[in-house]
C-alpha cells in the first residue's frame, strides 16, 4: 500500500513538473506574437509605402486587394519554409532552410527586410526565452563559428516556434497573422486608414483561406503567386522619402 502511495506520488510531481515546463512555453509562445517585442517588424511595410507612392493604393479598396495579394504571396512564398523548419527544429534543418530562403528572395530589398528582423528575432529569442536554451546555443554557433547564415526571417520564426512547442499548424498561421498585422499597422501610420478602419480590415476568414490554401507543404513547392508584389518591394529604396526600411 506504501509503495502504491510512493510511486503515485511520484507520478503526479512528475506529470505536475510536465505540465509546469509546458505553461511556461505557452507564455513564451504568446510572446512570440506580441507587437511589443522588439523584433523590428514594425519598420517594414512590405512593400505598401511604394505602392502608395506609386499610386498602385490609393484608398481602402486598394488596399484590401493589396492585403489579399500579400497574404497569398506569403502563404505560397514562406510557409513552406515556416512548416519545415517547425516540424524539425534542428540546427542542421534550419541552416539548410535558412541558405534555400536566401536564394529564393528575389529583390534585395526584401533580402535585407527579411535578414533584418530574422536577426533581431534569434538575438531577442535568445535573450528572452531563456526557458529554451537551445536557442542561446544555436545563436553562439551561429556567431562563434562564423556559421555561413543569413538568419532570415520565416525560418528563424519556425525554429523558435518548433523548439518553444508550437505545433505546425499553430506556426503557420501565427506567421500569417503576424504578417496581417504589421502591414495593417503600416496602413495606419501611412495615414491610408484610420485605427478602426485598420481593424476591420484584419479579415480572419480570409487569412484562414489563405492558410489553408498553402498549409503543410514542402519547400519545393515555394512560389510567388504575386510576382508584381515584389517588383513594387524592390522600388523601395528609390523613393526619395520614405518612412519604412522596405
Amino acid at each position: 500500500m506504501e509503495i502504491g502511495m510512493v510511486e503515485t506520488d511520484k507520478k503526479r510531481k512528475r506529470n505536475s513538473s510536465a505540465t509546469s515546463t509546458d505553461s511556461t512555453l505557452q507564455w513564451s509562445q504568446w510572446q512570440l506574437l506580441d507587437s511589443i517585442l522588439p523584433t523590428g517588424g514594425f519598420a517594414h511595410s512590405y512593400g505598401l509605402e511604394s505602392a502608395i507612392q506609386t499610386c498602385l493604393v490609393s484608398g481602402p479598396d486598394d488596399l484590401k486587394t493589396f492585403t489579399l495579394h500579400l497574404l497569398d504571396n506569403s502563404g505560397s512564398l514562406l510557409l513552406p519554409f515556416v512548416y519545415s523548419s517547425t516540424i524539425n527544429p534542428t540546427l542542421e534543418n534550419w541552416h539548410n532552410l535558412d541558405r534555400i530562403l536566401g536564394a529564393t528572395l528575389t529583390n534585395e530589398v526584401s533580402r535585407k527586410a527579411s535578414v533584418s528582423q530574422g536577426s533581431s528575432l534569434m538575438r531577442v529569442a535568445a535573450s528572452v526565452f531563456t526557458e529554451v536554451p537551445s536557442l542561446k546555443s544555436i545563436r553562439d554557433v551561429c556567431i562563434g563559428l562564423g556559421v555561413d547564415v543569413s538568419l532570415h526571417h520565416a525560418s528563424v520564426f519556425a525554429l523558435v516556434c518548433g523548439l518553444a512547442g508550437m505545433d505546425s499548424g499553430t506556426s503557420q498561421r501565427a506567421y500569417m497573422f503576424m504578417t496581417m498585422r504589421d502591414v495593417i499597422s503600416a496602413t495606419t501610420r501611412l495615414n491610408l486608414v484610420g485605427p478602426l478602419g485598420a481593424a476591420v480590415l484584419q479579415i480572419a476568414h480570409v487569412a484562414e483561406a489563405m492558410f489553408q490554401k498553402w498549409t503543410d507543404r514542402p519547400v519545393e513547392d515555394a512560389c510567388q503567386t504575386s510576382p508584381s508584389l515584389d517588383t513594387i518591394q524592390g522600388c523601395h529604396g528609390y523613393l526619395f522619402s520614405r518612412l519604412f526600411c522596405s
